[in-house]
This record gives structure tokens, C-alpha cells and sequence, in this order.
């Protein structure tokens, strides 16, 4: 490829809603079952320790996502295109960080302004699905996301890869990317950095307190 890209965390960093919640919701409304009942109840406590840092974040967003997905197991892929659209509609953009969006696409419109090859490149470890959904309302031309593993037209119920998350969110966009600049990257948590970290321009939007600190020793940018 070898063009130059804006890239952009999503969750936090362009909305304040939780994907995992829009899904929750869509799964109650679309696929109910005993196991999406409970779904929430029975992982209370493992919530609590996570936010408390008992449990690693990351890890523990990354189970969370798993678990969720065997919830989708036997949905058709065009069922799983629509509920990323139902998701983005009703649940993460009408929550989206607006002074972020305008953000993001300031910095876009100035590359392409430059070099009119310019992309704008949506990196979030949510399902492919909604990544792709919010990535078209955002004006991004590509999106990289969690694909679901699919088997005839249908999710078995596990995760096609490793989620896109910290360290692999920061792979795959330089794996996009091809060699290419990275000129400017938008993310809100300490997962972010190795994705900050690949950018000429680094830009923190309500950055989380270890987030904070890399940005005063580094002086990357803090919106809001």
C-alpha cells in the first residue's frame, strides 16, 4: 500500500458508549437465551477485580469478547453485518466524543490536503462487524476489527483471530500501513501506546492515568 493513514481507537476514544453492552442488547432483543440472561450477572465479580487491577484489563476484555461471541454461535453473516449497524446506530454514535470525530477527520482532511492518497484507518479490537459499521459513519476507508470464524455463512461461535487489542492492535495497522507514514493516531488507554507510539503525532483523548503519565513524559498531545 504504502500510503500515509490516520489510524483511530474507537471504543472510549470516539465514543463513550461500551461496544459489549450494544451487543449485549442486540443479542436480548434478536437471540435470546438462558446463556445471555445471565450472561452479565455471573461475571460481576470478575468486573469488580478488574477495575480494581486485580485482573489484567486486557486480558480480561479479551475473555469478555470470547465469551460473547459463543452468545452469536449459528447467526448468518448478514445477521452479524446488521446488528454492527444496529449497534453503531443506536448504541456508539449517538454517545460518540464529538470534538474526537472532528479530530480524527481534521487530521485526515490536513494528510489528504497533502497527499490525496491519504487514508483513514479505523483500529479497535471490537468484532469486525460494528468496526466496519462505524468506520463508514466515521469516513474511514478501512476498518481492522475482530472477525468472527465463520463456517457456511455462519459464526461457530469463536473468534477467527487473536483480538485486536494493544500490542496486536499496533500490528495489524502496521501491517496495513505496508511501510507506509503513520501520520497521526488517536487512542484513550495505556493499550494504546504501542499504536500511539507508531505515529509522527500522537494523540491522547481522555486518557486514562498511566495513558497520562506516557503522555507528559513523551508530550504527545491530550484532548480533553
Amino acid at each position: 500500500m504504502n500510503r500515509p493513514i490516520v489510524v483511530s481507537d474507537m471504543d472510549g476514544t470516539l465514543t463513550t458508549a461500551e461496544t459489549w453492552r450494544g451487543v449485549h442488547q442486540w443479542i436480548r432483543a434478536n437471540y435470546p437465551s438462558a446463556a445471555a440472561r445471565w450472561f452479565i450477572g455471573i461475571r460481576l465479580p470478575m468486573v469488580v477485580l478488574a477495575r480494581s487491577g486485580v485482573l489484567n484489563k486486557e486480558r480480561f476484555r479479551a475473555r469478555w469478547l470470547e465469551d460473547q461471541t459463543r452468545l452469536l454461535r449459528g447467526v448468518a453473516r448478514e445477521q452479524l453485518e446488521a446488528m454492527g449497524e444496529w449497534v453503531v446506530e443506536h448504541h456508539l454514535w449517538p454517545a460518540r466524543r464529538v470534538a474526537a470525530v472532528a479530530a480524527v477527520q481534521a487530521a485526515h482532511a490536513a494528510a489528504c490536503a497533502v497527499d490525496a492518497s491519504s487514508e483513514l484507518v479505523l483500529a479497535t479490537g471490537g468484532y469486525q462487524p460494528i468496526a466496519s459499521a462505524f468506520a463508514r459513519r466515521l469516513g474511514a476507508s478501512a476498518a481492522l476489527g475482530t472477525p468472527f470464524e465463520l463456517h457456511d455463512g455462519r459464526a461457530t461461535g469463536r473468534l477467527a483471530a487473536i483480538t485486536q487489542s494493544g500490542d496486536e492492535k499496533a500490528r495489524a495497522v502496521r501491517s496495513y500501513a505496508a511501510g507506509g507514514r503513520i501520520l497521526a493516531a488517536f487512542g484513550d488507554t495505556a493499550a494504546d501506546i504501542p499504536l500511539l507510539a507508531l505515529a509522527e503525532r500522537a494523540v491522547a483523548v481522555a486518557p486514562d492515568r498511566a495513558l497520562a503519565q506516557e503522555c507528559a513524559r513523551l508530550g504527545w498531545e491530550r484532548l480533553g
